[in-house]
């Protein structure tokens, strides 16, 4: 099933659409729900012929599908090319294939679906995108092995780990380049884990103003979404509703020569298989 979290006369709810992707239902237990990790647990017991509010999906303004309850965990450098596009020589990636490595996004930089992407253009020259595939785990779990970690999984969404890159040169790590507000565009749903047979292969395209700039397939990550949740999940306990952006392809706008940085006006739209599509305008 395919869940939106969307706003309606003040109140944020979350609903169900339907196989037609016209119409939205849910109810006013879904309205009540606040936590993630609570409509976890509400949605396994759901009766759609229960949910007797409806709504034209074109109608309704979409929030981001996902608030966790802590920053959302990212794995960086997980795909070969995205590695040497920065410059990087077999003897990075022999590094980064031995342990993933990882850094997260503060809740703040989190927006939705069409909401705009602030330029900051007081703090940054070098705005970038980034295509993600974003992963829900589903239970709290810790010591997860690599067999079991995709029971822990409860859906799939798209995130653009917007950066800006001169940030992440001046303090010497990520977090600040990659964490102010609106820098975390997801959405425009979260489509549960039984609607994708596998999700360590789905074509993913980032497109700007309508120029393809990112396409892969999540097949080509160095680590799969089982590792990271596996090496993630040893001595830290992950809670429902935690969100994983699973790393990004070659292409973005720092690779290239002269670099593409976001403009103001820039349209950016992520596409990935069998779950969406995302976009967001540069303002």
């Amino acid at each position: 099933m395919k869940i939106v979290r969307f706003l309606e006369k003040g109140n944020i709810g979350f609903g169900l659409i339907d196989s037609t992707g016209k119409k939205v239902f849910s109810s006013d237990a879904l309205f009540e729900v606040n936590k993630y990790e609570d409509l976890i647990s509400f949605i396994d017991v759901i009766d759609m012929k229960k949910l007797r509010l409806e709504y034209n999906f074109d109608d309704l303004h979409l929030c981001a599908p996902i608030i966790p309850t802590k920053n959302i965990l990212c794995i960086g450098k997980n795909y070969y090319d995205h590695i040497l596009e920065f410059d990087g020589s077999m003897e990075d990636i022999e590094r980064v294939k031995e342990n993933p490595i990882f850094f997260s996004k503060a809740l703040t930089s989190i927006i939705g679906p069409m909401e705009d992407i602030d330029s900051h253009s007081n703090m940054t020259n070098e705005l970038d995108y980034e295509a993600e595939l974003g992963v829900i785990i589903s239970k709290d779990c810790q010591n997860v092995s690599y067999e079991q970690a995709l029971d822990y999984v409860f859906g799939y969404t798209i995130i653009n780990d917007v950066t800006a890159r001169d940030l992440q040169k001046k303090h010497q790590q990520w977090f600040k380049g990659k964490s102010l507000d609106t820098f975390c565009p997801s959405g425009p749903w979260v489509v549960t884990k039984d609607e994708i047979e596998d999700s360590n292969n789905l074509n993913i395209t980032l497109s700007v103003n309508g120029e393809v700039r990112q396409k892969a397939n999540t097949k080509l990550m160095i680590h799969d979404i089982a590792k990271q949740i596996s090496v993630l999940s040893q001595g830290m306990t992950l809670k429902a509703g935690d969100v994983i952006a699973t790393g990004t392809p070659q292409g973005v706008g720092m690779g290239f020569k002269p670099p593409k940085f976001l403009q103001v006006g820039d349209e950016v739209t992520i596409t990935i298989e069998k779950i969406g599509r995302l976009t967001n305008k540069i303002v």
